[in-house]
């Protein structure tokens, strides 16, 4: 799939609030370099939550940390608000929020209300004491609000860690595999809490997750990385709608011989193969101009019996596997 090229070489308009440009990291000199990040460029508007995906190795975390400016890039620029993040650091970092994997976000040996009072007070927009108590309330923290941080579970960890990067009230948000130790409650409440921030705060959240669920949840549009360069840049609907059911599982009664079971597999992809008594049960995709009907002349000609059928609608996890399998 190629990228929306108009979207990447658009310049920053007055609604756009991150714009990358031509970003490249390269390790190393001479025959020894290794280059991370290639010619990465895309923007972010306003009240915008936007993924960026890739499998390991794609070149996520070296992007994330060059826009932020914990890494300096080869080449490219990087503006947050219209500023120069690398040129006029002190300026962007105020308006810039950010939760890091593997990173110690807050302060342990302070209690979940004095790190939401430290990271508001560093904001360009601190949050009020109302609406500290509504974060504490959105990840049920309220009742911990005076304990230590070191005193909680991981996932309690990481709900303060969330819950003090909303606290400083930038305008945009990094959020690096937030639900990482969520129980299933906490994560719908941040999917929640995320689309209210965009759309009652205009807060633009940029989002890195291998939780495809939430990020299809959540995210207006998807920024898919491999080998260090973009392969997708699109909103998400239209990313899966060009992935339109063309997917089935398909039951017959019957024994399928090698034979007919070889055709399914070269013709149709057939896969997932699963045997429940004198029924077998087998997963079709359709590419080109095949069709089910396709599908079901092949059975018919075998002399097997048709007793199910379902389609499968491709889904944002779908459409990343097969864009970066693609990519390779």
């Amino acid at each position: 799939m190629q990228r929306t090229q108009a979207r990447a070489n658009a310049d920053a308009t007055a609604d756009t609030v991150l714009h990358v440009n031509g970003l490249r990291k390269t390790y190393g000199e001479g025959d020894d370099a290794v280059t991370a990040v290639e010619d990465v460029s895309f923007d972010v508007s306003r009240g915008e939550v936007v993924g960026v995906l890739g499998p390991n190795g794609a070149g996520k975390t070296t992007t994330i940390k060059s826009i932020l400016g914990l890494v300096v890039p080869t080449s490219g620029t990087v503006e947050i608000a219209g500023v120069n993040a690398h040129e006029r650091p002190r300026e962007v970092y105020r308006h810039v929020g950010a939760m890091l994997e593997g990173a110690r976000n807050v302060y342990w040996r302070l209690t979940v209300r004095e790190n939401l009072d430290y990271f508001a007070a560093l904001g360009a927009n601190p949050a009020s004491r109302e609406r500290q108590n509504r974060l504490l309330s959105q990840f049920g923290l309220l009742e911990k609000a005076d304990d230590p941080v070191n005193d909680l579970s991981r996932g309690q960890k990481q709900k303060v860690s969330l819950a003090a990067t909303f606290a400083r009230g930038t305008d945009v948000v990094f959020l690096d595999e937030p639900t990482l130790g969520l129980d299933v409650e906490a994560s719908l409440e941040l999917r929640r809490e995320l689309r209210r921030l965009a759309e009652e705060e205009d807060i633009t959240v940029v989002l890195s997750s291998h939780d495809m669920d939430v990020v299809e949840a959540v995210c207006d549009r998807v920024v898919i990385l491999s080998d260090g360069s973009v392969i997708a840049d699109d909103p998400v609907e239209e990313l899966v709608g060009v992935f339109e059911t063309q997917a089935y599982r398909v039951e017959v009664e019957g024994a399928v011989s090698e034979s007919v079971r070889g055709t399914l597999e070269a013709r149709f992809d057939a896969a997932d193969w699963m045997t429940r008594g004198e029924r077998v049960a087998f997963d079709v995709t359709l590419t080109g101009d095949a069709s089910l009907y396709d599908v079901l002349d092949v059975l018919r000609d075998a002399g097997l019996a048709l007793s199910d059928v379902d389609s499968h609608d491709p889904d944002l996890e779908d459409v990343f596997l097969s864009v970066t399998e693609d990519a390779r």
